[in-house]
């Protein structure tokens, strides 16, 4: 699928996203996957519902949904390059996201954010409701 907005396009193509890029921002710049390694993001977008967007056919952001497409998704690697940042890409991007029709009739979406709370919350985001029931295996310094 494919929406356009002025020199921007986000893009569900797989073929269209630009992994040495992915890689850079998530191994060097996303706080939550700092050192991930190559074959992990090639693995991680071979397996997910993926958002590349694009301006003027250069990517410049990015989002996976790691998801079975019937009831539950998760929301992951949300990244926007800094010099496109401040135009309400990234709530384009989500709209686009939530619009999906892979995504319609989930009965959870969920995510994890350090700081774009304000940014999840407009789309319907909250805290968890009952976050004794979820459970997890963490890892954090895994690469």
């Amino acid at each position: 699928m494919e929406w356009n907005r002025d020199q921007y396009l986000i893009s569900t193509d797989v073929e269209s996203l630009d992994i040495p890029l992915i890689h850079d921002f998530l191994s060097n710049k996303a706080y939550w996957c700092r050192g991930i390694p190559y074959e992990i993001v090639e693995r991680s977008i071979e397996n997910s519902l993926c958002f590349g967007l694009f301006f003027n056919n250069i990517q410049v952001g990015f989002a996976r949904l790691i998801t079975d497409k019937a009831t539950f998704a998760y929301l992951a690697d949300v990244f926007i390059l800094p010099e496109h940042r401040g135009r309400n890409l990234s709530k384009w991007m989500m709209r686009c996201i939530l619009d999906h029709p892979s995504l319609q009739g989930l009965r959870r979406i969920t995510l994890a954010t350090a700081d774009a709370h304000g940014l999840y919350s407009q789309f319907g985001f909250r805290s968890l409701n009952k976050p004794d029931h979820f459970m997890e295996i963490h890892y954090p310094d895994i690469y």
